[in-house]
This record gives C-alpha cells, structure tokens and sequence, in this order.
C-alpha cells in the first residue's frame, strides 16, 4: 500500500503550470494522478507520484523554484483539520506538538520535529521537516514545497518576528540563490542533512493571538478519535521489517509473521482487510528503492539489484520495465536529463 498526501499539497498547481506554458491534465495522467482528486482537499494521491510529478514539472517547464513558487500560493490550510489545533494553541510550541502529532492526517511519511542547532549556535533550535525515504524516494521540489509552506505558516501565525536564523536544505541549489534569499529572509545553507528552518529558541514561547484553549481542545480530541496513525497499521509494521532487512534477502511473511507474533493466516486477512497483500508490500518497497537508487546514485545496476533485495542484475531490469515501463539505464538517463 503506497503512502498518500492529501490533495491540498498540490492547491495552486493546475494554475502554476498552466501560467507556465504547461498542460497540468496532461501531467496528471502521465503521473496516474486522477484529476477529480484534486478537487477537494481531502482527496488522497500517491505521494510518490505527487513528488514525481513536481520534479518533472520543473524541468519540463524550465522553473526550477516551482516548489518555492507552489509554497507561495499555500497557507496554514493546507494541513485541513490539523490547521484548527494548530492556529488556536497557546504558543509556537504548543502549535508545534500538535502538528507533529497529526501530522500524519495529511501524509504519513512527512513529519516534523524540534532539534539542536546544526552549528551549535546559543539559542538556537532546528524545526526540521523530514520525508521517510524509506517509503518514499528523496524530492528536492517537494523537499522545498514543504519546507516553503512550514515557513509561510510560521509567518503567518507570528507575523515577519520568526527569529529565523538560517535554513537548511539537504540538496544544492535548483535557482540562483538570491531566489532562496529572497523567499526565506535569511542565510541559506545547502547539502546540509536535514530540511529545517533554525530560529531562536525563544520564538518557541510566542503567544498566538488566535489562541483558544476550548476549541484547541475540541480539535485536538477530534482528530484522536477520527483519525489513527498509519504508523501503528499492519501494513507499515510489515513495510518497516522488511526495509530493514535490505539489503539482504526479504524475510518471508512466515518470518514475518512470527516477528509480529501473528499467525500467517491472521496476518493475510488483515492485510486483505486494508486492501494489500505481503507480496504487494514488498513488491512497492522494491520500486520506490529501486526508483531512488538509480535516478539520484551511481550506484552500479548489479549493487542497486542486491540492495532492494534481487540475486541477478537481470531480475531488476524486468522489475523497472514492469514498474517504470524503461530499462533502468534509460531510467537513470531520463532523470539525469530532467536535473
């Protein structure tokens, strides 16, 4: 079962692109994106064809701060019934807490957190902003979409006073930097090993003036009782096992099985349950590997087959062709192409 992202992530993009000379319905479809999800916010895509999508937005259009330029059309909203629990929280770290706790209502495999200062400065603390590419492969777009919108929203709830001291981005420069400088106000750090925005610490005590304890409260209740994290899902448990067994040979779903204390039967059932199968699992787990592996490495085609777990060079490029519908030497070229 692939990960998801709400739609909402992409509010602005069929505008953005059609300013840009692109055709966003033709976009969508080359990305199996269905274009009435994008309707309602709460819509639900794939987030590796959304990341996907973005890059070769860029590249095709020739506008490599497109992630930057998306984040300028969002806002707090975005985040749907998380916004509620997070505009209405006392302070900047109340906020902060409920957006890492729920943030998993907009996409699993985002999370945000707080962290020392990278360099160690007084004073500072890193809001980092991370995407586990163990589920889904590394996107420098989506990597600047959200960390442009984590900056947008910190200004809109404590106005231009964000104490921001520098941002860290885990890729080099898709712009000239002035661009980075012009969008963030402040020093800009590249090939760092963590998205995040470093501020003073005590920003984290600010007051919101939309501050409302009942309704924090309410909404924060909600969100516990309607939604479950994806963490906690079977299908993640299994997702996660088997990630850390590559690079290696893939457990079965007996070992697996036991490894859950579940029987074999037990385990297909509540798979079936959520509209999965092991075989899917790690079959999903292989692609999104292989995908990163040979589009962002040099890694050689026989390493890459031994990382997500195949014996024989040959076995990848069937998976690519079936997965990708090229040969993984025309995959990493296209890549390569759209940088």
């Amino acid at each position: 079962m692939q990960p998801l992202i709400r739609a909402a992530s992409l509010r602005g993009f069929d505008a953005l692109v059609t300013e840009l000379g692109g055709d966003p319905g033709r976009l969508l479809e080359r990305f199996d994106i269905a274009a009435d999800v994008l309707e309602h916010d709460d819509g639900l895509l794939s987030i590796t064809a959304h990341d996907r999508m973005l890059d070769a937005a860029a590249a095709e259009l020739h506008c490599p701060d497109l992630g930057l330029r998306l984040a300028e059309r969002q806002d707090l909203t975005i985040l749907g019934p998380v916004a509620r629990a997070v505009r209405t929280s006392a302070t900047a770290t109340e906020a902060l807490d409920a957006a890492a706790r729920f943030l998993f209502v907009h996409s699993p495999v985002l999370t945000i957190g707080v962290d020392d200062d990278p360099w160690g400065r007084r004073g500072v603390v890193a809001l980092t902003y991370r995407k586990e590419v163990s589920e889904s492969p590394y996107s420098p777009q989506a990597v600047e979409l959200g960390l442009g919108v984590f900056y947008r929203v910190a200004v809109q709830l404590l106005g231009r006073s964000t104490g921001l001291r520098s941002v860290e981005i885990p890729h080099g420069p898709l712009s000239p930097v002035n661009r980075y400088l012009d969008f963030f106000s402040a020093d800009v750090k590249f090939d760092r090993p963590v998205a995040a925005l470093c501020v003073d610490a005590r920003v984290l005590d600010s007051a919101f003036e939309t501050a409302d304890e009942e309704i924090r409260r309410a909404a924060v209740e909600h969100l516990a009782g309607a939604y479950s994290d994806p963490a906690d899902s079977i299908a993640t448990q299994i997702r996660r096992i088997v990630s850390e067994s590559l690079p290696g040979s893939i457990p079965s779903l007996s070992e697996v099985s036991r490894t859950l204390h579940l029987h074999p039967r037990t385990l297909q059932r509540r798979l079936v349950v959520v509209g999965t199968s092991f075989g899917q699992i790690v079959d999903d787990l292989r692609r999104d590997r292989a995908h990163r592996y040979i589009t962002t490495t040099d890694l050689s085609f026989t390493q890459i087959a031994d990382l997500v777990g195949f014996a024989e060079q040959a076995t990848l490029s069937h998976a690519v062709r079936r997965w990708f519908g090229v040969s993984p030497r025309r995959l990493r070229h296209q890549a390569r192409l759209s940088r």
